[in-house]
């Protein structure tokens, strides 16, 4: 059987070399029928290879609400996205990957193992758990680096997709929250892997506003009431004790924090406590 997958590819135009690559990584998989769509987000797709369609957003919408755009252009019984700086080395990733997701149903996401293709270091952060351990091993996460992510598209759909108004940061945590949510699992399949460059993120100062605004946006749509101060409370201990040291960082990043509390992002859905307790007991409750 030939499945079908809708794929979303985001862009601002500004690494053609690694978008080519990308692609290119995609009209090599086998097995499956893609839909591709390239979204210009603030930018007209140009360059595209042939089977592949461009979406001109004429402003950057963010993250989330690009790729979100870009799922309204695409067909497919699954949904797969894939960043502008990411490829997938294996012609049968996406064969493989949803043959994980057929051979057990409860799963509802899948991220892959993220490796940088020329052997740096890769970032502990892109394995999405506390206990990282071996980058290999796969788990139940509860949330997902977003530069890889495979969903059936009838799920995405239901859970409401990426969430607009974050423009950039947390919106793979509220995904995968809303996929438990859902009475599914997040997965982390470390035996199929993409490439992705090793880099900093925190080198700008919305980087660190946007976190802490989004933070509290995340435990404000998503929480129970009751635990809104708590998981806001935590990450904020969390963070001052991570930076001590980077007094310019942390003054985005309480300007973000106030910003969190102060703007109504929309779009509260509660995850429940039963999903709650659903997660408390793979291994992480939605409090730090």
């Amino acid at each position: 059987m030939t499945h079908r997958v809708g794929v979303v590819s985001l862009s601002q135009g500004k690494r053609p070399d690694d978008l080519a690559r990308g692609l290119a990584s995609l009209q090599a998989q086998q097995g499956v029928e893609l839909d591709v769509i390239v979204v210009g987000n603030g930018w007209q797709p140009s360059g595209l290879p042939d089977g592949v369609r461009g979406l001109h957003l004429e402003s950057n919408l963010g993250i989330p609400a690009g790729r979100n755009r870009g799922v309204e252009h695409v067909q497919g019984d699954w949904i797969f996205f894939l960043d502008d700086d990411a490829s997938i080395p294996s012609p049968t990733f996406l064969s493989d990957a949803i043959a994980i997701m057929q051979a057990d149903p409860s799963i509802g996401l899948l991220q892959p193992r993220v490796e940088d293709a020329e052997g740096k270091e890769n970032p502990r952060r892109w394995i999405p758990r506390i206990r990282k351990g071996d980058s290999a091993h796969p788990s139940d996460v509860f949330s997902v680096w977003e530069g890889a992510v495979l969903m059936p598209r009838p799920l995405f759909d239901d859970i409401g997709g990426w969430g607009d108004p974050y423009f950039y940061a947390h919106e793979g945590i509220e995904l995968a929250w809303r996929v438990w949510g859902a009475g599914k699992r997040a997965w982390y399949a470390g035996n199929l892997v993409a490439n992705h460059p090793a880099i900093d993120p925190a080198r700008h100062s919305y980087y660190y506003r946007l976190n802490a605004r989004n933070r509290i946006w995340l435990a404000k749509r998503n929480l129970p009431v009751l635990l809104v101060p708590i998981y806001v409370a935590s990450w904020t201990a969390i963070q001052v004790l991570r930076s001590a040291r980077n007094p310019v960082g942390m003054r985005a990043w309480w300007g973000g924090w106030f910003a969190g509390w102060r703007e109504n992002p929309g779009g509260r859905r509660s995850i429940g406590w039963a999903t709650v307790g659903r997660m408390a007991r793979a291994g992480r409750p939605p409090v730090i």
